[in-house]
């Protein structure tokens, strides 16, 4: 088909369409730079308590990386929102307005998927893929500060371990023993690198190394 099959009511009609995609997709963009901003702010807290004396705890470095956690499944729960929108607006844009501005045809395929997700609207990633995403494009940057922070406040921070076994000894917290707490941060640190990889993974397969593909999402 081309585009003098639609009438002029018609094509009215999907640029009002676009404009609010575009509008609502640029709203939850803002409430995903709220958490992010939030993250950034709590991290800088924490790096302010634990290094503004030697006799401060690491404690609030290993609570900020709790805190990252609540942020990120906020973060994870609106992308998967802002997704559906922006989806949606991008498909209009190859699909009707790129053939317009080249004066090809366009394939009337494209309206039906727009249709049916219209119709039974549903998040086009899993939850999963959302927390994999926001890990890749932000988080994991902040995570990484934070666990570089504390190796440097149980390491060099008043002053330079000077063995292992030192070192053990200041990631300890009250009753928890160092060994536990060092464990479990590899695991915690782990595991945001293993479902980083794991969404990367997805993605390449179902869109392609270009971000291309047939379908929305």
């Amino acid at each position: 088909m081309r585009l003098s099959d639609f009438d002029s009511a018609q094509l009215g009609a999907m640029a009002h369409l676009y404009r609010g995609e575009v509008y609502r997709s640029t709203v939850w963009r803002t409430r995903l730079d709220n958490t992010t901003n939030w993250s950034i702010v709590m991290m800088g807290v924490a790096l302010t308590s634990a290094f503004s004396s030697p006799s401060s705890s690491s404690l609030p470095l290993l609570v900020v990386g709790m805190l990252l956690l609540v942020f990120l499944v906020f973060e994870a729960r609106r992308y998967r929102y802002f997704n559906v929108w922006r989806a949606r607006a991008r498909w209009m844009e190859t699909h009707l307005y790129a053939p317009m501005l080249r004066g090809q045809p366009v394939d009337p395929a494209w309206r039906d998927v727009l249709a049916r997700d219209y119709e039974t609207p549903v998040h086009h990633i899993s939850f999963v893929q959302a927390l994999g995403r926001r890990l890749r494009r932000n988080f994991i940057w902040i995570l990484a500060i934070q666990s570089g922070a504390y190796w440097g406040k149980i390491a060099i921070h008043p002053f330079p371990a000077q063995d292992i076994h030192d070192l053990i000894g200041r990631a300890a917290i009250g009753p928890v023993p160092g060994v536990a707490v060092l464990i479990a941060g590899v695991v915690y640190n782990g595991m945001w690198i293993a479902v980083a990889l794991w969404s990367w993974r997805v993605d390449r397969a179902r869109w392609g190394p270009d971000g291309g593909g047939g379908s929305m999402g």
